[in-house]
């Protein structure tokens, strides 16, 4: 069985996130959160709230408290670019700069399925 979770719009660029959740595609649920727990990154924070909702999806789906959470694997990571916001900055003799500030939409799937 498998369940999914995605956040959206997230205010950090896709490249950012994208390099935190590599270290955790692939690996046990308790170990990835272990790791995203501890980790300095500001994308983990948003990483490990996505993990837990897709592990209390599959808990809610399978409507059994049998399965231990920390069996569970993650299937699938990835991030996908969001809308960017356009902002202008004055700059020098009279022009205008533009600014991009990008947003993401992350997408975790656990399974409890041995590879």
């Amino acid at each position: 069985m498998e369940a999914k979770a995605i956040s959206r719009y997230i205010k950090q660029s896709p490249r950012k996130i994208r390099k935190t959740l590599d270290s955790v595609r692939g690996k046990k649920v308790g170990v990835a959160l272990n790791m995203l727990h501890f980790s300095t990154e500001k994308a983990a924070v948003v990483i490990e709230k996505t993990i837990h909702s897709a592990v209390a999806n599959l808990m809610a789906n399978e409507d059994k408290s049998n399965i231990n959470p920390e069996e569970l694997s993650i299937k699938e990571a990835y991030v996908d670019g969001g809308p960017q916001a356009k902002r202008f900055r004055a700059a020098s003799m009279g022009r205008a700069s533009l600014i991009r500030k990008p947003t993401a939409h992350l997408t975790v799937v656990v399974t409890d399925e041995k590879n």
